[in-house]
């Protein structure tokens, strides 16, 4: 599920998002005209559909996706989620890190074990990068789901409908990294979702998860991939990694290409931190600069710990 005010002023995004005002994602652009590249014009219409959503579909989720994530979740990711006691009363926007390439398995396990902790009485909408919500037969799950893209549009009308949301700001900057950076918070310095809670008057509630990148190693994040082909501009981001992963001992990832390993996940909702709704702080660059320190330090610091218990990678 798994990218800033730019012109669609994204805030963040799930499997491969980008988020805040650095992100420079745009699903349709400002002047209202039509992107003439056809995969650009693809992605903006399905984007578009897809940009408002009421929550669920609860008989999706009770018959279909219920059954399957509580066995995943309970059974092949052995998810561990804890801080339930800190989610405030009031809508909050949540901030994670995830990490798996393009199937982010610790943003999936979140989210439905929301939905099962709240028996779908608090909707909690994922966001996704472009490419991911414009994705046929993916891109329709996770409306099901009641995924939205990660633009202010849509963050902000769920916010104000009273539901909560979850971005993740590092976008593909952070689901793509590599392994070796597999215990690290990546927000990217992208800081839109500061002014996004600000605007919208809501805490943020940070969230540590470890193990999702132990479900595919990320060998290359693919930089030189997406420069040199020129697929990182047209996708919208600035990696194409190279993965080692079932089935495929080695592949180029650009949708989808590998069946997530059993690795075990653990999650942790972070105390939250209350933002100041004056308009007039928008523009105070230290305020949100503190803010999103504030945020990425809790997020390393509850990673330091959960990584602490892992025994071995996949295993836990």
């Amino acid at each position: 599920m798994s990218n800033g005010d730019v012109k669609r002023e994204a805030v963040s995004a799930g499997s491969a998002p980008r988020t805040g005002e650095d992100a420079g994602t745009s699903a349709a652009k400002s002047d209202g005209q039509a992107p003439k590249d056809p995969v650009a014009r693809f992605i903006t219409r399905r984007v578009t559909k897809a940009t408002i959503s009421g929550g669920p579909n609860e008989t999706f989720m009770k018959l279909v996706q219920k059954p399957v994530w509580d066995f995943l979740c309970d059974h092949y990711f052995r998810l561990e989620i804890d801080g339930w006691h800190r989610i405030p009363d009031e809508p909050s926007l949540l901030i994670g890190i995830h990490g798996g390439g393009s199937l982010t398995m610790d943003a999936w396990t979140l989210v439905h074990a929301w939905y099962r902790h709240f028996e779908g009485r608090r909707v909690l909408h994922g966001t996704a990068h472009d490419v991911l919500i414009a994705a046929p037969l993916l891109g329709d799950y996770f409306k099901a789901l009641g995924v939205i893209p990660a633009s202010r549009r849509g963050v902000t009308a769920a916010l104000a409908a009273g539901h909560d949301v979850v971005v993740w700001p590092g976008g593909e900057q952070d689901a793509m990294r590599s392994w070796r950076k597999r215990d690290r918070a990546v927000l990217a310095g992208r800081k839109g979702f500061v002014r996004q809670a600000m605007r919208s008057g809501v805490p943020i509630v940070p969230v540590a998860t470890v193990g999702g990148h132990d479900t595919v190693f990320v060998l290359s994040e693919g930089r030189f991939i997406a420069r040199w082909t020129g697929l990182g501009k047209r996708l919208r981001g600035a990696t194409i990694p190279i993965i080692a992963g079932f089935p495929f001992p080695l592949a180029i990832e650009i949708l989808p290409a590998h069946i997530p390993l059993p690795a075990k996940i653990r999650t942790e909702f972070l105390d939250p931190i209350p933002v100041d709704s004056d308009p007039a702080r928008l523009d105070d660059k230290a305020y949100v600069d503190s803010i999103y320190r504030q945020v990425e330090t809790a997020i390393q610091d509850g990673m330091d710990r959960l990584a602490k218990r892992r025994s071995f990678p996949i295993f836990g």
